[in-house]
């Protein structure tokens, strides 16, 4: 499962740089600043998050038997998914109820550090 997670991780850092990339160059013209803004913060909650998973996926060579280390990484993969997935289309025009979805995945990276925590904690 830890490679897993560092696969997760990688991949996730990969598109936030892409994303990063993109927005700065592709988009800096197209988008107002605000929509500048939101589309940075999705790609850095991204990449923060991208890492988070090589924390999980280090964890568990540490704690091998912590369930709640599985969880913490799929949390982050769903909050990468929900959070920074829901800013993007936020940012490029998408419907505005995306705006709703978005606290959700700031809940799931909440609950996946909350995940580490615990895990770390038991030992």
């Amino acid at each position: 499962m830890d490679r897993t997670y560092a696969v997760a991780g990688a991949v996730f850092a990969f598109l936030a740089v892409a994303a990063g990339a993109f927005g700065a160059h592709a988009l800096a013209d197209r988008l107002t600043p605000k929509q500048l803004s939101t589309f940075e913060i999705a790609a850095r909650y991204q990449m923060y998050h991208a890492l988070a998973l090589f924390v999980v996926a280090w964890a568990l060579t540490r704690w091998p038997d912590a369930p709640s280390l599985i969880w913490a990484g799929r949390l982050f993969i769903g909050g990468i998914v929900i959070f920074a997935g829901t800013l993007y289309g936020i940012a490029l025009g998408g419907p505005g109820w995306l705006g709703a979805i978005t606290p959700i995945g700031g809940v799931l990276f909440l609950s996946g550090w909350a995940c580490i925590a615990f895990a770390a904690w038991r030992g």
